[in-house]
Order: C-alpha cells, then structure tokens, then sequence
C-alpha cells in the first residue's frame, strides 16, 4: 500500500438537516476526481434526542489499481481530519466522545443554534453559553471555520447543507476540485440551482477565512473564525418624540441603552401613557444606576406580558408572514399557516373589563384551583377568515389598561415594587437580588400560575428573613442567599421549585430561632 494516508471526515448531524445529502455529495465528489472513498451512516432521531451521525474515509492516493485501502466504518477518537458540523452544539458532543484533536483536526461549522430538548425544558435559561462552545472549538481544532450557515442559506434561498460543502471546498483541506463538488451537485439532480448558489456562497466565505486561519495555525491563536457583525439596536419612540427624550434626561446616562430598548417595546405593546407609566414606577430607583438597570430590564418585560391581545398583533403582522416566506423559500409562491392555539379561561376573559369578570374570575378559580379548562383550536392565518378572526382581537387593544389580567399582573408588579424599595433602604445587595427575582414571572396559563405564585412566596420569604436578620442584629447575608437560591432553583423546572419551597421554610424556621449560622448552612447545601 502507498505512504499516502487516509483523510477522515465526520458529519455529526440534526435529523432533517440533510446530513445524509451532504455525505452522499461529498463520496460522489470523491469518486468523480478518481479517488477511493466510503461512506457510512449512523442514523438517529430528530429532536437532538439521539445521534445521527455521518463518515466519510477517503484515500489521498487516485485509483490506480493499487492495493485498496482497509476503510473503517467508525471514527477513531482523536484521529478526526475534519470535523463538519451542521449545528454548533454538535462540536460540544464530538469534543465530549474524544473526536476533534488540536494537532490534526479541521473544525467547519455552522454558528446558528437549534436547541436541545434539556435547554428547552429549563424553566429559567438553559441555552449551553455560546462563548463556551466557540473556546471549546478553537481549543480542540488545528485550524476553525465558523461561520452562520443557516441564515447564509436563507439569504441565497438554499439550505445549509449546500453553504457548508462550499465551505469545505473552499477550505481545501481535502484534495477534491471544486468543480467536482459542482458536479456531484448537478448529479444529484435535486434544487441544483439553489444548491449551487448555497455551495458558491459557502466557498466564498471558506475562502476569505482560509488565509487569516492557515496564517495562524499552530499559534496559540491558530484559528480562522468569521464573527458576525451585531445587529443594529431598535429605533426607538422617544428619538422621535422630545418629550420622551427630555424624560429619559432625567435618568442616568448609564441607563439610556435599557431605557431606549424598552421604550420601544412599550409603545409597540400599548401607548406613550403606558411609557409614562413605566418611568415614573422606574424613577424610585433612579439614584442607583446598577438596581435602576436590573430594574429597567425587569419591569419593561413584565409590563409587556404576552396576552391574547399581544399574541394576535404578533401574529398578524406582515413582516411575520414575510420572514416565514423567506426561510422557507417561498418568495413568489403561496404558502399556509397553521396556528396552534390553546387559550385557557384566564387568557378568555383575562382580556375582558375586570370589573364585569371579576366575579366569575373568583368563581373558576374556587371551581378549577389546579388549573383553568383550555380550548384547542387549528387556525388558518393565511386565509382570510381566519386572518380577521385573530386579527379582530388586536381591536381590544384600549381596552388592555382596565382588562382583568392588567388588574392582576400591575397589582404583583406594585407588590414587587414595593418589596424593592423596602429591601433597598436595608441594603443594596439584596434589593438586587430580589430585582432579579422579576425573572421568575413568565411563560402561559398554569405554568405562569405557578411562577407567579413562586415570585409570591420569594417576597415573602425573603422580607421575613431580612426582618429576623435585621432583628438579630447581623447583616442580611442570609436573605441575600435565599433570594438567590430561590431563584436560581425554580428556573431549573419542577423538580426545582419542590426544593426551593423547602429551602424557604428551613432558612426561614432558622432564622425565627435565631440560629444564623444554620441558615447559612441550610443554604450552602441547596
């Protein structure tokens, strides 16, 4: 056999990402340009709940009636050549099972992110932090091609798949023409304009990283990455309205960015009289750019809560069918859109006067205290009836000041408030942490129920530590732990939100004894 070695290509893939295309176009490629090469697949499940994995060995030597090579059907843990990953958590996984190896192998990968089932399940914020999977990359590649595949596809009306055989061309870390990569695509015979216009986009991009990423190889920084420029903040409504500016003058500088940002929101969401809403509950705080940032943030989200009304102009919008257009290709044809409701009671009569649903509110929630009946229901918003049906209820958007969800969500957000401002006159530390405790107000129906209540129980916990605490004399170290635990242990789902309740009650019979050193106990073994 010839000294010439053995290239090995791996594709650890997303069930319908077209992995299996891609492998079939680079064995094709291969063949096309006389040389020995197979093939194999290790199909799994979509969903990111198993591995769907693709490999390719191809012999360097063309076929010349030497002695054929003995392909494995496997990659061999740290003897990976190239690394092509359709989705970026994938480089994660292949790190993890030992593949990529710095002094060998070639990392392309696409930067966009389709989510796990554990990062979706997370009641708080579960997503795998994306500045790690890009040090992770660059630690574990000899040279790093990363780029956003996905929305380079959807820019030239392609799929990633074909933008990532692009990218491997043009990083020439196989010894295939390009043109026979063009080739294998026109063999395929499927979208082979929109497929070559994919590859070109992804060999345009390989190529412009290829010199920045060869010149740096086996530096500490030997890789070539492609960052992607930030998107443009909003244009908000105060940059057009002086009154706005003026008010937002009266704030610190350091908050113009939040404050902007959250401008724009509330006056999509409702009116300028709710803006001035927002800036007088803000201005308590206003002396303290650190709690009034955290703030900021908190209190523009909650203020926007995703009610039917909200849901139906979010749906309706234009640009929303238009984006739906684009990622699927669909520029010039018609397309259908199916929306999957399920409103429950609250969400019904939650956009109806409080004072004429008031009563029965009280009444379902006697008659259902574990959960409001839902009414599933498929509708078209691509045809015209069933775009006016969800579109009419956009109408009662003047109502939303005096509607019964208004009267019950502003009536925790004063409550919260509150509680902030008492926590603050005691110490700042703590008036952060429950500032952030806003974060637990969220999701639909009987999940928002239950955070709500949770948020509930985080205030009253936490004011009746800082009491004994303050009592007792010491500092509110014990109350600031609490707020946080809490916090952090809800987000983490239901299994989460038992131990939080528990912890709650431990801490607080602690402290009612006195006992500050076994709270803090009780919370460093949460």
């Amino acid at each position: 056999m010839s000294d010439a070695r053995l290239l090995s290509v791996l594709i650890p893939a997303v069930g319908g990402q077209g992995g299996g295309v891609l492998l079939e176009w680079i064995v094709d490629a291969a063949l096309a340009d006389g040389l020995q090469v197979h093939g194999t697949s290790i199909p799994g499940v979509a969903q990111r709940t198993g591995s769907t994995t693709y490999y390719v060995e191809l012999f360097t030597e063309p076929d010349s009636g030497a002695e054929p090579p003995a392909f494995s059907l496997y990659p061999v843990p740290g003897a990976l050549d190239v690394l092509l990953a359709p989705e970026f958590l994938e480089i994660g996984r292949m790190i993890e099972l030992g593949f990529p190896s710095p002094d060998r192998t070639t990392i392309i990968a696409s930067t966009h992110r389709l989510y796990s089932i554990h990062e979706k399940i997370a009641t708080g914020r579960g997503v795998y932090p994306i500045e790690d999977l890009h040090a992770a990359a660059r630690a574990f590649s000899m040279t790093l091609y990363a780029f956003d595949a996905l929305a380079l596809a959807r820019e030239h009306g392609t799929e990633a798949n074909a933008v990532l055989l692009g990218a491997l061309a043009g990083s020439g870390v196989l010894p295939i023409r390009v043109d026979a990569y063009r080739d294998a695509i026109r063999a395929k015979g499927v979208q082979v304009a929109a497929n070559l216009r994919g590859f070109d986009a992804g060999l345009a991009v390989a190529t412009q990283l290829r010199g920045p990423a060869e010149a740096g190889a086996g530096s500490s920084a030997r890789n070539g990455t492609r960052s992607e420029p930030a998107p443009a903040g909003p244009q908000t409504a105060a940059a057009a309205d002086p009154a706005l500016e003026r008010r937002m003058a009266e704030f610190p500088a350091e908050l113009r960015p939040t404050l902007e940002t959250a401008i724009a929101r509330l006056v999509d969401y409702q009116d300028r009289r709710y803006v001035e809403r927002y800036l007088e509950r803000l201005r308590p705080f206003a002396g303290d750019p650190e709690l009034a940032r955290v703030v900021a943030r908190h209190l523009a989200v909650w203020m926007t809560y995703e009610d039917a009304i909200r849901v139906a102009q979010l749906k309706t919008r234009a640009s929303r069918f238009e984006r739906i257009r684009r990622e699927k290709g669909a520029l010039r044809g018609e397309i259908v859109v199916t929306d999957f409701l399920k409103p429950d009671l609250d969400e019904i009569y939650g956009i109806l006067p409080h004072r004429l649903v008031a009563p029965f509110a009280r009444w379902a929630e006697r008659r259902w205290p574990h959960g409001r009946p839902a009414f599933g229901q498929h509708v078209k918003t691509t045809t015209v009836l069933g775009y006016l049906r969800v579109w009419m209820l956009t109408l009662l958007r003047p109502l939303r000041p005096i509607s019964h969800r208004a009267h019950e969500e502003h009536a925790r957000m004063d409550q919260w408030l509150t509680a902030l401002a008492r926590c603050a006159g005691w110490d700042k530390a703590l008036a952060l942490e429950v500032a952030r405790g806003a974060q637990l107000v969220k999701g639909y129906g009987d999940v928002r129920r239950r955070m709500r209540a949770h948020l509930d129980r985080l205030l009253a916990s936490v004011l009746r530590a800082a009491e004994c605490e303050g009592a007792n004399g010491g500092g509110f170290e014990a109350s600031r732990e609490l707020a946080a635990r809490y916090r952090v242990l809800v987000l983490q789902g239901p299994d989460g939100e038992a131990r939080a309740a528990a912890l709650a009650e431990r801490v607080l019979t602690r402290l009612a004894a006195a006992d500050r050193a076994g709270a803090l106990a009780s919370l460093a073994d949460a």
